[in-house]
């Protein structure tokens, strides 16, 4: 299916956490520069930004998120200052590309436009109340299968897309131990929808979404004690993606998975073991899977902002006694909200 992507229903977001961006803007170039950047500096990186010319770019820092918020509970550091950038986007639809990520090659050795494959998920439907064996039947050569019920066949809105990586793959720290040297060359060429229900990993390094609808729930949640810079150091992403799916299965809306494809750089890939003992993750995620597979949104949640605010009471309430990360989480959902009725929900 074909689908027209116009420059001024897309937001480019990057979170800048490494001064020296003028590789990453040459190499994305070609599907960059017809569309607007915005650019978060991360608040503790001191040195300027290097960024090449040529592109449609607006650079926030610190002095940005200060003067805009204020006081406020949500940190923005590390990679969650990118959230930020989806604050103040005024688009229909973000994209996100972490900034140790090229653009990948196919089988065939094509570049992937990873810009306009993100923007044919969004704009075609899901469908993720029964699963096609074919995956996503709107591609170019495939379609229902057999038995796939017609009254199903129109789909639903699809509201994120999840991309992947080749190279270094977006490991924990004691994979990325164990395989160090492990690195992903598997393509494979398919594009899918998450079923109903069902909970997956949404990893902030290459995705996009309609910011106009899911905005409310695209925040900076759970933040691990020692969070570094380092995406083995982090759950936010894991954490929004979560309650995106939560929220998505409750209001009727698809996700999808799979293509497109970035090459991720593996520079960080060696310093794994410095936080292997420090990781908390593994154990968090012992609670936050068995929370959100078992979660039920009421009907009374009818749009983005009321199912966000009706589950972080519900983090509140079954999750915060086992741990006080999930009281501060529940805290900047709630927070967030705020912010984005005051600054985010305009449209351009």
């Amino acid at each position: 299916m074909t689908v027209e992507v116009h420059d001024s229903e897309v937001d480019i977001v990057i979170a800048a956490l490494q001064p020296n961006l003028t590789p990453f803007f040459q190499a994305w170039q070609p599907f960059f520069s017809r569309f607007h950047v915005i650019v978060v500096k991360d608040p503790e990186l001191a040195a300027d930004l290097q960024i090449p010319s040529g592109f449609d770019v607006k650079v926030y820092t610190k002095s940005d998120i200060d003067g805009l918020l204020g006081a406020t509970s949500i940190n923005f550091s590390g990679h969650s200052c990118r959230y930020f950038g989806y604050l103040v986007s005024r688009k229909k639809y973000v994209i996100s590309i972490d900034d140790n990520c090229l653009p990948a090659k196919d089988p065939a050795g094509m570049t992937v436009d990873a810009v306009t494959q993100h923007m044919v998920n969004l704009k075609t439907p899901a469908t993720p109340f029964f699963f096609n064996t074919l995956y996503d039947p709107y591609r170019k050569g495939a379609d229902f299968v057999r038995g796939y019920p017609f009254s199903l066949r129109e789909g639903v809105e699809c509201m994120l897309s999840c991309g992947l990586w080749l190279h270094n793959a977006d490991y924990d720290p004691m994979t990325h131990v164990v395989k160090r040297n492990q690195r992903n060359t598997n393509y494979v060429d398919a594009v899918m929808t998450v079923p109903l229900g069902a909970m997956l990993p949404v990893s902030g390094i290459n995705v996009a979404f309609n910011r106009e609808v899911l905005g409310p729930v695209m925040f900076p949640g759970l933040r691990i004690r020692k969070e570094g810079s380092h995406r083995w150091d982090t759950l936010e992403d894991i954490w929004n993606g979560l309650c995106a799916k939560v929220v998505c299965d409750s209001l009727g809306y698809g996700m999808k998975t799979g293509l497109p494809y970035v090459m991720r750089s593996d520079a960080e890939a060696g310093k794994a073991l410095e936080s292997l003992k420090d990781w908390e993750g593994v154990k968090l995620m012992d609670d936050v899977l068995p929370f959100f597979q078992s979660v039920k949104l009421s009907r009374n949640g009818v749009t983005v902002d009321g199912c966000v605010k009706e589950l972080a009471g519900i983090v509140r309430e079954k999750l915060a006694p086992k741990n006080p990360i999930f009281a501060k989480a529940a805290d900047a959902m709630e927070e967030w909200t705020k912010l984005w009725k005051s600054h985010g929900a305009q449209s351009a």
